[in-house]
């Protein structure tokens, strides 16, 4: 990976990402324990993961006009619009990134773009190569569940820097399944309805830390 890569992947750029917790929240909430978080990741990796990382490669290799087809994609591949509201939300800060590096202004006041779209725009804007856009999509989620799980559960650190490690096969399987993709209809269309109906019951919920 290059140096553009390594810096969207760093959790400690200032793109909001403190506040998500990846589904981890919820699902502690409803009863997943810390020893299964690992195996919340591998499901993550082989369901919702593809479809975000798939939406950022096509969108990093689109044009200005196919982009519109990508959203519309991603849209129709993720039917929760609690889902759909929080990546729109992790969206605003990679747009406010960037802003602040030159991209396109259409592109960075825009409120209704979901996240992985906003990583494939400054994907595209950087000339990342599509290999490296996907790995910082897996990456990125990988690492806000792990940062989340620090502050919700009683885990040495090191456990998930070890789940970084272990979840290497899964990673690089969905970096090899996107990294080719350039038509919108060839995006994955995975999803993992227990997760999507713990993440509908959390916005309510009277204790929580992260907005989803």
């Amino acid at each position: 990976m290059d140096s553009l890569s390594l810096l969207l992947a760093d959790a400690r750029l200032p793109t909001g990402g403190h506040a998500q917790s990846g589904s981890l929240e919820p699902a502690l909430l409803a009863g997943l324990r810390p020893d299964e978080i690992e195996g919340l990741l591998r499901t993550r990796l082989r369901t919702n993961v593809p479809v975000d990382a798939g939406t950022a490669v096509v969108v990093s290799t689109s044009t200005v006009t196919e982009v519109e087809a990508v959203v519309d994609a991603w849209n129709a591949r993720v039917p929760s619009e609690v889902v759909r509201a929080a990546s729109y939300r992790a969206a605003r800060g990679y747009l406010r990134l960037g802003a602040r590096v030159g991209l396109d202004a259409r592109w960075a006041r825009r409120t209704d773009l979901p996240r992985p779209v906003a990583l494939g725009l400054l994907a595209r804007h950087w000339r990342l190569r599509p290999t490296d856009t996907a790995r910082v999509v897996c990456h990125d989620e990988i690492q806000t569940v792990a940062a989340a799980a620090l502050k919700l559960a009683p885990l040495d650190p090191l456990d998930t820097v070890q789940w970084v490690l272990q979840l290497r096969t899964e990673v690089d399987a969905v970096v090899d399944a996107v990294a080719a993709l350039t038509d919108p209809d060839d995006i994955p269309a995975a999803t993992a309805p227990l997760l999507e109906q713990w993440q509908h019951t959390h916005p309510t919920h009277p204790r929580r830390l992260f907005h989803a």
